[in-house]
């Protein structure tokens, strides 16, 4: 299934991000798109459907001294597509947007627009939120400088190369016949949220081996089968959630109380109920989330 911050339509230009040449070209032909992002607030549109809100090129003359430079995100129909970070500028309102064009967080904005925008939006705010907090080389602390349409950061110092990351993450909905098990991290106590287990892959872990470790770390619970359900670009600010359902093989839990304050096993009937907004005290998370969506698919039985 194709989930939120999914579906990018572009050809990330890997053959012409190469010709710095045609970049700066590409930057400036009439017809280019810019996608500015300020504090990383994407630009959108309200004048009719919402949508995200493109510029031409004549942003960057008004930009250019406040904002370093556009990243390539990639062409679409022979159009090169761009976004600049713009939060520079003090007041976005110095822009001179026209009426109905208004920076909006991520989320927000993600819940408005088109699947396949959603997917632009992530990229975008990755790639910035990567450019503002890596301009300066890991190896010997100097100044980097982006290549490559911002597709890279370089060196000129040790000649050390640095690539924007995505940190995979784990998520996954446990069961055992008509119950399943959803957390409260301390992160999400306030908001009252359950959800399903989650956490970060280590090095040199396969995508089971990091199910069966933050299950065991997080609920105290032993597993059998794990099955791959979908996965989805999760730009907060880079991550990638590989999701996951699996079978638990114990029932008695032991959660860790430094990070979670309570995993608990839920029937069939409160998930969905749950999931229609009717529980009177479970919540979950939305349609925006993969988490929604694994406990859909178990809580409809369409887990396969």
């Amino acid at each position: 299934m194709q989930h939120v911050f999914s579906g990018n339509p572009f050809d990330r230009a890997e053959a012409e991000r190469r010709d710095p040449n045609w970049i700066e070209q590409a930057m400036r032909r009439p017809g280019t798109r810019i996608l500015p992002l300020w504090k990383l607030n994407v630009l959108i549109s309200r004048n009719s459907a919402p949508a995200l809100g493109w510029l031409g090129p004549e942003l960057l003359d008004r930009v250019s001294k406040q904002c370093p430079t556009p990243v390539l995100l990639g062409l679409r129909d022979g159009v090169a597509h761009f976004t600049v970070d713009v939060s520079g500028i003090e007041d976005p309102a110095s822009l001179g947007l026209e009426s109905g064009f208004k920076f909006e967080e991520a989320r927000a904005a993600a819940a408005d627009v088109s699947a396949q925008e959603t997917g632009i939006i992530a990229q975008a705010k990755a790639q910035i939120d990567w450019h503002v907090r890596h301009r300066f080389c890991s190896v010997c602390a100097t100044e980097t400088v982006a290549e490559r349409g911002g597709l890279q950061r370089h060196c000129l110092k040790c000649s050390a190369l640095h690539f924007p990351r995505t940190d995979p993450v784990v998520i996954m909905l446990v069961h055992k016949g008509d119950r399943c098990i959803l957390g409260q991290t301390r992160a999400r106590a306030a908001a009252g949220f359950y959800s399903c287990l989650a956490g970060f892959m280590d090095q040199g872990e396969s995508i089971e081996e990091a199910v069966r470790r933050e299950v065991r770390e997080e609920a105290g619970l032993e597993l059998a089968e794990i099955r791959y359900h979908s996965s989805q670009p999760w730009p907060f600010p880079s991550s990638l959630m590989i999701g996951c359902h699996a079978e638990a093989a114990t029932e008695t839990i032991h959660f860790d109380s430094e990070e979670m304050t309570d995993v608990r096993w839920y029937s069939r009937e409160d998930a969905l109920a749950a999931l229609n907004g009717k529980h009177p005290s479970l919540k979950v998370p939305g349609p925006i989330a993969i988490a929604h969506h694994l406990i859909k698919a178990w809580a409809t039985r369409d887990v396969r």
